[in-house]
């Protein structure tokens, strides 16, 4: 995101800018300092539902736009980081379609390749390594698009009564589709 576009986002719901940290407010330092702890597994998420980085850092801003105007209007406070999922959940999902109907192409997000390694493995250990992956994004892509969407945000370290308030889903509800998926997978592994 340009700093250019962050600055009028800034201005638009009246918060100082970042390095003026100095003079911001009691609810601009909790904004900012709840950017700072969720932007990173915000932004993980969202790349699980398809959005490229670029799409990925505009829902953030605009989330945490919302956070500040939801907070400056004085409403509920009870568990922020579940109301911010929800929210950049919504707002992926809708910036998703847009993006479908502008473009008629998504942006995937290959988890194999956000890893390094740190010593090459041998061709046989190369090999083994590809056909497990290869596995388990099978897994992945067969499991129904809300069992991953629980599975994300359950990698995030969201509880499953914040995973439940973001998807809007009873906590048996996510109980049973984190079980299903995790005994898909633990299958997988078997092979």
């Amino acid at each position: 995101m340009s700093d250019d576009h962050t600055l009028r986002l800034q201005a638009r719901a009246g918060i100082s800018s970042r390095s003026d940290r100095s003079t911001a407010s009691p609810l601009e330092e909790e904004v900012i300092s709840l950017f700072d702890q969720l932007r990173d597994k915000l932004l993980r998420y969202i790349f699980t539902l398809g959005l490229a980085a670029q799409d990925g850092e505009e829902v953030i801003q605009e989330t945490f736009l919302a956070l500040f105007l939801h907070l400056r209007r004085g409403k509920p406070r009870q568990n922020l980081r579940a109301w911010v999922f929800r929210v950049a959940h919504n707002l992926a999902l809708k910036q998703r379609n847009l993006t479908a109907r502008n473009q008629q192409s998504l942006v995937a997000y290959d988890s194999s390749e956000a890893s390094c390694a740190d010593q090459a493995p041998s061709p046989e250990d190369q090999l083994l390594g590809s056909e497990r992956r290869a596995r388990l994004r099978g897994v992945w892509q067969a499991l129904p698009e809300q069992d991953r969407r629980c599975l994300a945000l359950r990698a995030e370290g969201l509880t499953y009564r914040e995973i439940g308030e973001v998807l809007d889903m009873s906590l048996g509800a996510v109980s049973l589709s984190l079980s299903r998926s995790l005994a898909r997978f633990a299958r997988a592994e078997e092979r």
